[in-house]
């Protein structure tokens, strides 16, 4: 199904642990340019305002690093979310890191309140941590605990101040107040990183994770069939890609967090394109590239923008 796009570019870096994520847009562009493409310059784009100044402050919050910029970041994620699918377009995001990620969620959902949203989350990593669990604060651990209004209290173990905690139910409530998404409707892909709280997590609330072993075993377009299977119930879905998923073997090192064994470029490209080109998917997010880490010049870049221009493509057949 055609998709009218607007790109979004949020170059927010605040919640990841290493620097370099802000520049990650800027490596997809410049392998576009490389490759002479003109893809980037076909579409509405919008670039949203970061606070990537706060990483130049003291923390103030240490189990919710940055936690004040974020509910900024939240804020203009979701409005702009809200506002180029009110209007009837099909927000493709190009994000740092992948702490902002809740922030689209509330946009879709503040854009279509009363509608079920399905979200595959094809990570190496669960970011299902809470500033009650976390074990370094790093809020691109904790966006899809702020979907699910999830604080985790079972594993706690960290006793988190009161501002930290106004901060983090402010997050939770953005765009609409409550859960986002319900555990059921919530998918991992290649997810292989998680802690043990993450891991207890996903167990109470049954969150299913197709592991790279069932990718290879089973091939992308079945398990993309099973993905959207279990998603039938759903109105909406949302596609949010971590470039960390696939191996860095095949890829590079540019992003924060590599995890060997990840999936391999095709099989995401494979994944990307069943999965983005249905009519329900409304939203895909592109995060974590980031070439300050990347020793092989701009490989994770130009990676990721063969996957972007690829899923392009298809969208418009």
């Amino acid at each position: 199904m055609k998709k009218e796009i607007t790109f979004i570019v949020n170059r927010s870096e605040i919640t990841a642990g290493t620097r370099g994520a802000s520049l990650g847009p800027d490596a997809i562009f410049a392998a576009a340019r490389t490759k002479k493409s003109l893809l980037f310059g076909a579409y509405p784009m919008i670039e949203l305002p970061n606070y990537n100044n706060l990483l130049d402050q003291p923390v103030k919050h240490p189990f919710a690093k940055r936690a004040e910029g974020l509910v900024q970041v939240f804020d203009d994620v979701a409005t702009s979310i809200s506002e180029t699918l009110l209007a009837g377009k099909f927000p493709f995001v190009l994000a740092g890191d992948h702490g902002s990620a809740g922030g689209t969620i509330a946009g879709i959902k503040k854009a279509y309140p009363n509608q079920r949203l399905g979200v595959v989350w094809i990570d190496a990593h669960g970011d299902l941590h809470t500033p009650y669990t976390t074990p370094s604060g790093n809020m691109h651990g904790m966006p899809l605990s702020t979907a699910l209004n999830e604080d985790n209290l079972p594993c706690k173990i960290n006793d988190v101040d009161e501002e930290s905690t106004r901060l983090w139910n402010q997050l939770k409530n953005t765009g609409v107040e409550g859960a986002k998404i319900q555990p059921s409707d919530l998918v991992f892909i290649a997810v292989r990183d998680t802690e043990l709280e993450e891991n207890a997590l996903m167990d109470r609330l049954n969150i299913k994770n197709y592991t790279v072993a069932d990718v290879n075993s089973e091939g992308t377009e079945a398990i993309a069939n099973s993905v959207l299977h279990r998603l039938k119930e759903c109105d909406l879905i949302y596609i949010s890609f971590d470039v960390d998923s696939m191996d860095p073997k095949a890829t590079s090192y540019g992003t924060g967090t590599p995890v060997k064994n990840g999936l391999m470029p095709k099989q995401a490209r494979e994944l990307l394109t069943h999965l983005s080109t249905t009519s329900k998917t409304v939203c895909v997010e592109f995060v974590e590239v980031n070439p300050c880490l990347d020793e092989k010049l701009n490989r994770m870049g130009e990676v990721a923008f063969e996957l972007i221009e690829g899923l392009v493509t298809a969208m418009n057949k």
